[in-house]
């Protein structure tokens, strides 16, 4: 057997060369991994002493030659094959370690111009991966060192490599070729050729959306249904996910996940991590129908249920905190689809696993805290429409009470200060059009998603007379502006006394009059947060 390697990330490549040559395979090698391996005291051939060509124009050519990709290519089962070896004098390769220039973390670097973006588009290892991935039948090809491992271990207990094994080799192989070919389309895709500092020499202008967009996903499983149980689904991730985001979570018990479970979790995992303090949010059909901060756990999940209990009936349940056994003690009173949290006590656990059937998912806070997260964690938002899809810049502005406007003869005091803030943040996740009632910390009353913004302001007042709650002296959110001055006249005929939305309406001015006639306060935050 023969094997060549030929690596750019020499992680376990000596080990892995050390492990080779033990069990009687030769090894081939260029440029620096041989050196490195002759270095360590392996008998290794150059591969320009099997192509009897040296390598040219700066390592730019070196593998290109058919003594190489013959002898990848070559089907050992075709005659005709072995026999145009034989003729010219090709010996079969029948192991390729290669990994790519590291062109991905090359541009993602600060300061990376468009000569070292090139010079680091690797050309003679895709097209040695090709090869052996096409010929997986004859050849195993490891792409990254994490395989190393496993590859030798089935090598000593069988002395070669099943179907199986080299088929995953290859299938892993065109995956990695598909996603380097991809980030090399979505950089070029994406460079401003000719404008002013877009020359070899200096890092180029780059458009904020490519001219090609290639998503890469790995699959995480198949569901047992979509949306309805009619349709088929499965969940993917991103190739390179964010920290904190709802795909890196790990499900310590319960039922698999259902497609709506997934897309309902992610609401409450969005919302609640961009608090601060301790919180909790419950999620129903995508929306919150409770949010609230409080000292610990237990008391933000005390408050996020009151807002609405019959919405809260197999939720989905958001934490920022560690869950105890308290709070354990107080959800597990309730049915529970989803419970998500960065962390559980043992105590906590030990109650949770007699509901056996409640999915359990322990994820990370993203690094940084919540102003880190909205900042650029979550730097695009897509979706898809007929044959197409839309990408956007996510919704991670972060409102300051330095960017309020106050527009009303009434000032506001701290507390609704304080309200007015929370009730902001909470409407950024409610579905548009979203209206928003809050006081000391906690949501009162929730209107999501209707056509009319004024049908909004009723549902969420009616939302709160079912839950038995009080919305005087509340303060709401708008998440876009008051069309007219009856959406605004609703809210305030049920209690509050502080509105904050966007402005920029025609009508701004009809409806600040409204407000000053009845006595209220409000303030323009400036921003919109549509969400549909």
């Amino acid at each position: 057997m023969r094997a060549l390697l030929s690596v750019s990330d020499k992680t376990g490549i000596v080990e892995l060369a050390q492990a080779l040559q033990g069990l009687g395979v030769a090894l081939i090698s260029t440029g620096g991994t041989a050196k490195l391996l002759a270095e360590k005291g392996l008998p290794v051939t150059e591969v320009a002493e099997v192509t009897h060509f040296p390598e040219m124009l700066d390592g730019r050519v070196k593998t290109l030659h058919p003594k190489v990709h013959g002898g990848l290519l070559a089907r050992r089962d075709v005659p005709e094959h072995m026999a145009a070896l034989i003729a010219h004098g090709i010996e079969t390769i029948d192991i390729l370690v290669v990994n790519l220039y590291p062109f991905e973390a090359t541009v993602a670097k600060a300061g990376c111009t468009l000569e070292d973006a090139i010079e680091n588009i690797d050309i003679g290892g895709p097209a040695m991966v090709r090869s052996a991935a096409k010929n997986w039948k004859d050849v195993a090809v490891l792409t990254d060192a994490a395989q190393y491992a496993g590859v030798i271990d089935e090598l000593k207990a069988h002395g070669k490599l099943s179907d199986k094994t080299r088929f995953g080799l290859s299938v892993a192989a065109f995956n990695r070729i598909s996603n380097y070919d991809a980030a090399i389309s979505d950089y070029l895709s994406s460079v401003e050729f000719g404008a002013e500092g877009s020359t070899l020499s200096g890092e180029p202008q780059r458009k904020a959306y490519p001219d090609q967009a290639n998503g890469r996903f790995v699959k995480l499983q198949d569901l047992r249904y979509g949306e309805n149980p009619h349709q088929t689904a499965a969940f993917y991730r991103d190739l390179y996910p964010a920290p904190g985001s709802l795909v890196t979570a790990q499900q310590l018990q319960g039922k698999e996940l259902s497609y709506n479970n997934i897309a309902d979790a992610d609401a409450a995992w969005e919302c609640v991590k961009s608090f601060d303090a301790p919180a909790c949010v419950i999620v129903k059909h995508a929306n919150p129908c409770g949010v609230a901060v409080g000292k610990d756990a237990l008391e933000s999940y005390s408050k996020a249920f009151q807002t609405d209990p019959t919405s809260a009936f197999g939720g989905i349940i958001a934490f920022n905190r560690p869950v105890d056994m308290a709070a354990a003690e107080a959800v597990s009173k309730q049915f529970v689809e989803v419970l998500m949290a960065p962390g559980y006590s043992d105590e906590a656990l030990a109650i949770l696993k007699a509901k056996a059937n409640v999915r359990v998912l322990k994820i990370d806070l993203p690094p940084g805290g919540p102003t880190a997260w909205d900042k650029g964690l979550n730097l695009s938002d897509t979706k898809r429409v007929g044959s197409g899809m839309l990408i956007q810049s996510a919704d991670n502005h972060v409102l300051q009470r330095a960017d309020l406007k106050v527009v009303t003869k009434l000032q506001p005091s701290e507390q609704q200060l304080d309200d007015l803030m929370f009730a902001w943040k909470v409407a950024k996740f409610v579905k548009s059009n979203a209206i928003v009632f809050c006081k000391d910390g906690m949501t009162m009353g929730v209107g999501a998603g209707q056509m009319s913004r004024l049908d909004s302001a009723r549902i969420a007042s009616i939302k709160a007379e079912h839950a038995k709650l009080s919305l005087q002296g509340t303060a709401v959110a708008s998440d876009a502006f008051f069309p007219f001055r009856d959406g605004l006249d609703v809210v305030i005929d049920h209690g509050a006394t502080c509105v904050i939305q966007p402005g920029g309406s025609m009508r701004d001015q009809e409806v600040i009059d409204a407000a000053n006639e009845r006595g209220v306060v409000m303030v323009f935050s400036g921003v919109r947060h549509f969400r549909h």
